[in-house]
């Protein structure tokens, strides 16, 4: 008798899911071909939303009150508009990424190093949009994936700002300096203090782990370790908090990308 080979089963795919008025407007302006499919409660008016959907021929499916509160929550204010949707599809490659981004103006990037809450990928990705960088770099391994949380989160930025997959991260530094890019890695023990640099370079900031930071070998490929002062009664900052603090003092260097 042959032996019958199992098929390995896939991991179960997070079910993604958007909800409220204005954040199904933003993705179906932003990127409408992360929807897949809407469901409706009854006798919605929004003209704008409807045009939208028709135009984009996103399916719809009409929804009771009792299936809205089971696929987002029973708090959730939904406003009878709930997408299902593709985070993949919001990832472009490095290559595609560098070709829509004009290297000559010195645009800045985020890069994170396994940084595992999702609601920290969510607020970076918000702070990097908010201060005008150019795209956020997200490796495929020890790390928090783009999630409904980290679209939650980002405030509907996930649509708006470039999220860019990459590898590795110490490779994708290497392709980035082999473009010009000067490279700062967040570290408490950095020997540089945010608000020196004038970043007239393209500049990427790597943003590490909750605990661990960015890992050795990572802040050895790295142009710069960036501390930022603080007061001696605290110990460190989130990582969110601190990739915002980074991002708004590059932004103060460059308010040309904040028009």
């Amino acid at each position: 008798m042959k032996d019958r080979k199992q098929k390995k089963r896939s991991p179960k795919r997070e079910k993604v899911y958007i909800y409220g008025q204005h954040a199904l407007i933003e993705a179906l302006e932003s990127a409408p071909h992360t929807i897949k499919k809407v469901f409706l409660s009854p006798g919605l008016r929004n003209q704008k939303l409807l045009a939208k959907l028709e135009y984009h021929r996103i399916p719809v499916h009409t929804m009771s009150e009792d299936e809205g509160k089971e696929r987002v929550g029973r708090d959730a204010v939904h406003q009878g508009v709930i997408a299902a949707m593709d985070p993949e599809k919001l990832m472009i490659s490095l290559d595609e990424f560098f070709a829509r981004t004009d290297l000559a103006k010195n645009p800045a990037v985020a890069i994170l190093g396994e940084v595992q809450d999702p609601h920290n990928v969510g607020a970076i990705i918000r702070s990097a949009a908010a201060f005008g960088l150019a795209g956020v770099l997200i490796p495929e391994h020890n790390q928090a994936p783009v999630t409904g949380t980290v679209v939650k989160t980002s405030a509907g930025m996930a649509f708006r700002i470039p999220l860019v997959a990459i590898g590795n991260v110490n490779q994708a530094l290497e392709v980035l300096k082999k473009r010009g890019f000067w490279t700062y890695g967040l570290s408490m023990e950095g020997s540089a203090a945010v608000g020196g640099d004038a970043y007239d370079a393209p500049t990427a900031f790597i943003v590490g782990n909750e605990g661990a930071g960015i890992r050795e070998k990572t802040l050895d490929h790295c142009d710069v370790k960036l501390a930022i002062p603080m007061h001696p009664r605290t110990e460190s900052l989130n990582a969110a908090v601190s990739a915002a603090v980074v991002f708004y003092d590059w932004s103060r260097k460059h308010p040309e990308f904040l028009a």
